[in-house]
């Protein structure tokens, strides 16, 4: 098995260096992130910009900012406006109410557990978004994993990802935080280089092997060569 550090820094020298493209701060990731819909980073940093031109990015102005202009410059970002603008009103009361305006401050004064526990009753946030929060927004260096593409660094390591996503998410997670230093820069690294392969190349249905530069030491792909020669007889003898 290669180890992690290997396979990233062969993923840098194939990608280049990898940066965050949303919001680290934790409220105005929840804000960005309710920007567009379906999300992907596209379309919630269009509605985004649009949001940005139009209201002052505090939890007391959008919290008092109407919902019909939210809705009106979040078309920007995709579907369902409305329902998008009733939950940034939301979202900026709770923080106003709930957090004194300051979500990045409050979440680092309480142990991890209870901040998680605190994202995850925000709208859209489920486990791994809190995790990727949590990294992200400097408060605690989690072990986060890509949402969309947890079989990444599973494949790699141990040569298939199981049927269940939370195993997935898990045991890639056990990986990082085994062979990672605790570290912010560690773990972002670690978040951003398996995000850009998982979604250029390593993907969960069809992945690119033939172009992957990790695929020399991949488990998931030295399966597949296995498989495929143990089929050749066979083709053969046919």
């Amino acid at each position: 098995m290669r180890r992690l550090a290997s396979v990233l820094d062969t993923l840098e020298s194939f990608y280049g260096k990898q940066t965050a493209g949303w919001p680290t701060d934790p409220f105005l990731f929840l804000v960005w992130w309710h920007c567009g819909y379906p999300p992907s980073e596209e379309r919630c940093n269009r509605g985004w910009e649009a949001l940005r031109a139009a209201v002052t990015l505090t939890p007391t102005a959008l919290a008092a900012a109407r919902s019909a202009t939210l809705a009106r410059v979040l078309k920007a970002g995709g579907l369902v406006p409305q329902l998008r603008a009733a939950r940034l009103n939301g979202i900026a009361r709770s923080v106003h109410a709930d957090f004194a305006d300051d979500l990045h401050a409050a979440l680092g004064r309480v142990p991890e557990a209870v901040a998680r526990k605190a994202l995850r009753k925000f709208p859209g946030i489920g486990a791994p978004g809190a995790d990727r929060i949590l990294l992200f927004g400097g408060v605690v260096p989690v072990a986060a994993v890509p949402s969309s593409c947890p079989h990444v660094l599973v494949r790699i390591q141990s040569g298939r990802e199981g049927p269940k996503y939370t195993a997935t998410y898990r045991q890639a997670q056990r990986m990082i935080e085994a062979q990672l230093p605790a570290t912010l820069a560690a773990r972002r690294r670690a978040y951003l280089l398996l995000q850009r392969h998982g979604r250029q190349l390593c993907k969960l249905k069809s992945p690119s092997c033939g172009e992957c530069p990790v695929s020399g030491s991949c488990a998931y792909f030295a399966r597949l060569a296995r498989g495929a020669a143990a089929r050749e007889p066979r083709a053969r003898g046919r």
